[in-house]
């Protein structure tokens, strides 16, 4: 389809946007807080304009941050959501009611934002000379998501943490609610024991706020209880406060029985695969009463079920084709290796499995493999498409170190597109191809079966008439 001549500036405005955030180098990591407050500052501190709900924790985040952004949209509330890392677009980071920031307002609010940024950048050069810390790729999309949700505005911000927590660029925000999914060794710049992740994690925790938490080993519980005891802070147990009651396979997804509190909701479709979503379900329903407090009383069952029944979570067991069914799942992780295998033997009756492989150079490339090792009937190993993915070399090396004893066939492919059209060569009628180990490799693979949408402009997220009246408000009372 041709574009129209105010299309095509858009689409060059954007993409100049996007060069320039990207020179910032979206791998530089500065494990400080020191140059985002005063870029927030010189904005008005935007990110306190508005109650917050913050998510921290090794896996889960997104998937529970989208659940909860479901729920506040069904019970009336517009919900900005930041998250991160990206499948296909980095619009995809910034939403508001669902819909990714568009290419214009993107444009503009980096625009809007990078100015300072820059200004700031100036005076660190001055003050500290050539080799200053300029401001990330990350504090910059952290306070261009503060300053747009609250131009919008918003009624909650969600936050999803980059990486840790005490020191992330998204600490700034009001985090009346708390949540930390299940915490693990993965980036091994918080630490190497669980204990280490935990410490740096539980820095998200303000005082007085709500503590949302899901199961943790016992070591985990400790840290997170002397956190909570610090700050004077509340916190909601899994297992005691919120819990999966009842789940069994559906068609689409799982049927669940949730309870927080006293409270149960049963026949609630979840459109996501696993006992790990069932899990993450549990913590956003808690996170939503909590955030939501006595108004969570009196919304009817409906309004819960509608909420979690169109969450959308991309490359999440998200199925992109049929005949063969292709399976797209971004863990990159052990723990999230281990989920997805389980959610799979669970949910699909595949007559052979067909894996495609990609991981990051970091990462414990065995282990994640090594979740799938009985399941696999074929394996395709790439590079996933990223400066800091595992080579093929090292990728083929894991996959003989799992495989090679067993009979079963390890090939290598040097790039996405390849080993798809492998897999699908490979795959029989009945069969199934997972995708897995990197969400560079989810990104790309999606690109090929579900490419993203070209939004140049924003779509009408909540209008005047819209809006409840005051006397049918069930969120009267809600957190200001």
């Amino acid at each position: 389809m041709s574009r129209t001549p105010e299309q095509v500036e858009l689409a060059a405005r954007f993409a100049a946007a996007h060069e320039r955030l990207a020179a910032r180098g979206p791998g530089r990591m500065v494990p400080d807080l020191k140059r985002i407050p005063a870029l927030n500052h010189l904005l008005g501190d935007p990110q306190r304009a508005y109650p917050s709900i913050h998510l921290t924790g090794t896996n889960g985040k997104g998937s529970t941050a989208r659940m909860i952004a479901s729920l506040c949209a069904a019970a009336g509330l517009v919900a900005g959501t930041y998250t991160s890392p990206h499948l296909q677009t980095v619009r995809e980071r910034l939403t508001i009611a669902g819909q990714p920031i568009s290419a214009r307002r993107f444009a503009e609010v980096h625009d809007e934002v990078a100015a300072l940024a820059d200004l700031l950048d100036e005076q660190a050069r001055a003050r500290d000379g050539e080799t200053a810390d300029r401001v990330t790729y990350f504090e910059l999309l952290t306070a261009m998501a503060g300053w747009w949700f609250a131009e919008a505005p918003v009624d909650v911000g969600i936050f999803e943490v980059g990486m840790g927590g005490r020191w992330d660029a998204t600490n700034l925000v009001r985090g009346e609610v708390a949540v930390l999914t299940p915490i693990d060794v993965d980036h091994r710049e918080l630490g190497s024991t669980p204990v280490d992740i935990a410490g740096e994690k539980v820095g998200i925790i303000k005082p007085d706020a709500q503590v949302v938490t899901a199961a943790q080993q016992f070591e985990v519980d400790v840290v997170i209880d002397a956190a909570v005891a610090e700050q004077g802070a509340t916190r909601w147990v899994a297992g005691r406060d919120h819990t999966v009651v009842g789940r069994a396979v559906a068609v689409g997804g799982q049927s669940l029985t949730l309870r927080v509190g006293e409270r149960e909701v049963g026949d609630i479709l979840l459109p996501l695969f696993g006992a790990h979503q069932a899990d993450n379900a549990a913590l956003a329903l808690a996170a939503f009463a909590a955030f939501t407090g006595e108004a969570f009383g009196h919304m009817d069952d409906e309004v819960l079920r509608h909420g979690l029944a169109a969450v959308n979570v991309p490359g999440r067991l998200e199925i992109v084709h049929r005949d063969p069914t292709i399976l797209l799942d971004g863990a990159h992780n052990p723990h999230g290796a281990l989920a997805a295998a389980r959610a799979v033997g669970e949910t699909f009756a595949f007559g052979e499995l067909v894996l495609v492989a990609g991981c990051m150079a970091d990462k414990d490339v065995v282990a994640i493999l090594s979740a799938f090792q009985a399941a696999a009937s074929h394996v395709i190993v790439t590079r996933a498409p990223s400066p800091r993915a595992a080579s093929l070399e090292q990728m083929r090396a894991a996959a003989f170190e799992v495989w090679g004893d067993t009979g079963v066939v390890v090939e290598a492919a040097t790039d996405v597109a390849t080993a798809l059209t492998l897999a699908t060569a490979v795959a029989g009628p009945g069969d199934g191809v997972l995708v897995f180990g990197s969400l560079h490799l989810v990104g790309a693979a999606r690109d090929r079966y579900l490419p993203v949408s070209d939004q140049l402009e924003d779509e009408v997220v909540l209008t005047p008439d819209d809006e409840p009246d005051e006397d049918d408000d069930p969120l009267l009372d809600w957190p200001q």
